[in-house]
């Protein structure tokens, strides 16, 4: 099929998936270029490729060829990708292994380079506030370079999720730039979850509220703090990579 036309019923279907309210209603993002549509493959999630007529490229799913115009119209990018995956969300709610929760997280960037950490040091669930950035952003998914795909991403209420944990046996940490204890003195556990706030303001009262510990990262006193992206990715190396 190749489609040459954005007044297209199904190419202004899909050009909606650009929001996160249609991407919330039906359960499906977009990613751009071969990397990330091979790593959607790989792990069953592509449902479509879109590809730019003539592009030599072939997959065992199903595929509409559209002309350059209708392609650009579809992109996020300033220089388009030659094909573009259509992909639907994993539906998994269990919280196992090592976790890490994000409160009210909003850089695209900075989510993106937790979960590539996260998968790199043996996390094997991110747990994301409903108030956090989407992890289905375009942004969100180009940083963590399709490691989305190779993790358990929960989206929910953490006034309902840390006690659930909790109950489970598991050890909550809490992030503060001084308090608590350094990461380094922390003994190994097999069931914890380590918490990171918002990037202006922290985690919140009511969430700091439900830590068992708190834990810091021992540096010069010049640097006041840490991205979060790079503080979240610190602390799983050093928790996540203990082997018990």
């Amino acid at each position: 099929m190749l489609i040459s036309s954005v007044d297209n019923p199904k190419i202004k279907e899909i050009k909606k998936l650009q929001t996160r309210k249609f991407r919330e209603k039906n359960g499906l993002f977009l990613v751009e270029g071969e990397h990330l549509v091979r790593e959607a493959y790989k792990t069953g999630c592509l449902d479509t490729l879109i590809l730019l007529d003539g592009t030599d490229f072939n997959l065992d799913v199903s595929t509409i060829n559209v002309t350059e115009n209708v392609l650009k119209n579809i992109s996020e990018l300033d220089t388009p990708q030659p094909m573009i995956g259509v992909c639907h969300k994993k539906t998994l709610n269990e919280k196992n292994g090592n976790v890490i929760i994000l409160d009210n997280i909003q850089d695209p960037g900075n989510l993106g380079t937790i979960i590539r950490s996260a998968v790199a040091f043996n996390f094997d669930t991110i747990v994301l506030s409903n108030n956090s950035v989407d992890v289905y952003n375009s942004k969100v998914i180009r940083a963590s370079q399709g490691l989305l795909f190779n993790i358990n991403i929960v989206i929910g209420d953490l006034s309902i999720i840390i006690p659930k944990l909790k109950s489970e046996g598991y050890k909550i940490y809490g992030t503060k730039v001084t308090d608590g204890k350094s990461v380094k003195s922390i003994a190994k556990k097999t069931s914890f979850a380590i918490i990171m706030g918002n990037e202006g303001n922290g985690m919140s009262d009511a969430v700091s509220s439900m830590c068992d510990e708190f834990i810091y990262i021992d540096m010069d006193n010049r640097c006041e703090s840490l991205n979060v992206g790079v503080a979240a990715s610190i602390l799983m190396y050093e928790l996540g990579s203990k082997k018990v």
